[in-house]
């Protein structure tokens, strides 16, 4: 284990419970990306999944189950049709459905469900996911072939070793097609068995070209990730939660890193985690403007990446 990823499981549970969102959230949301001269906001990722798989979901995050292991209450905690409106009233032109498998035999039925509420919801990118086993490179080919835009692997939950041989054709179709994975690969809120930067280092080695999109920034092995984009330009990563009063406290973003951020700065996309976050939307916008790095790393953050990653021009 890391001394990062040991370091945040000393840190967990100290966090104090989480403010509401302010009254007036949605007009100062707005007014964020509207003084940027942006025409809305794109979040790469946002969870929208079966109801009853979402309930589990939330009663695990009210356990403090062990993946979490802190108090997170869920922010946003709605029916589906809330949840839309909401996001669409933040002036959230594109998002994503975040579906993932935590054991074989889910993944399937998972990309069935996100390819129906793409189709019905059409302001989110199709979103599809796969987990190593013996069906992953059948469906996971079907899933392009029918215009999935996005895929979520997520090694914490899933417990898996992102090499594992029956992944192999999926890397390689990925890489192919040019569609985007969104990895939750780091070691927050807590370490896994295959967390960290090694594991996804040979998977990259293997697939240099593969459009791999980092949840959370890596958190908490953020140089260790800031090094993988800048050997691999497929290599993005994703603001979700990173930067927050919440993470900070746990995992604090390192200040002399900050220049290696801006730098990259065409390859960081805005995602927010939205509905499953402890604190309001508004926050995780704040805590980009106030790293201070400008806005035209702003708006490249906020809209402009994604935009031009997913070929959004109805979102231009």
């Amino acid at each position: 284990m890391s001394v990062a990823a040991r370091a945040l499981s000393v840190t967990l549970g100290r966090m104090p419970p989480a403010t509401p969102p302010p009254p007036d959230e949605t007009a100062r949301v707005t007014a964020f990306w509207r003084d940027l001269g942006l025409p809305g906001l794109v979040d790469v990722h946002t969870h929208f999944m079966p109801e009853r798989m979402l309930d589990k979901v939330w009663a695990y995050f009210d356990a403090v189950g062990p993946l979490v292991g802190r108090r997170w209450p869920i922010r946003y905690r709605a029916d589906e049709e809330e949840r839309l409106r909401r996001l669409r009233g933040f002036g959230v032109r594109a998002f994503t459905a975040m579906v993932y498998p935590h054991k074989p035999g889910m993944a399937e039925g998972l990309n069935d469900w996100a390819a129906g509420f793409a189709e019905r919801t059409p302001d989110c990118l199709r979103t599809a996911t796969f987990f190593p086993e013996p069906g992953a490179a059948s469906y996971v080919a079907a899933a392009i072939e029918g215009g999935t835009r996005v895929f979520k692997a997520h090694v914490q939950v899933g417990e898996y070793e992102p090499g594992d041989p029956l992944l192999t054709p999926v890397w390689a179709a990925l890489e192919d097609a040019g569609v985007p994975v969104v990895m939750h690969c780091g070691s927050g809120p807590v370490p896994g068995k295959h967390t960290g930067p090694e594991p996804v280092g040979r998977v990259l080695a293997s697939y240099p070209r593969l459009r791999m999109i980092v949840a959370h920034m890596g958190l908490p092995e953020y140089d260790d990730f800031l090094d993988l984009a800048e050997r691999f330009p497929g290599v993005h990563l994703d603001t979700t939660m990173a930067f927050t009063d919440f993470s900070e406290q746990q995992a604090p973003f390192p200040p002399s890193s900050r220049p290696r951020l801006a730098a990259l700065g065409d390859r960081v996309l805005f995602g927010s985690d939205y509905p499953n976050i402890p604190y309001p939307y508004l926050h995780q916008l704040e805590s980009l403007a106030r790293l201070d790095l400008g806005d035209d790393w702003l708006r490249a953050v906020c809209h402009d990446n994604a935009v031009r990653l997913f070929a959004l021009d109805d979102c231009r």
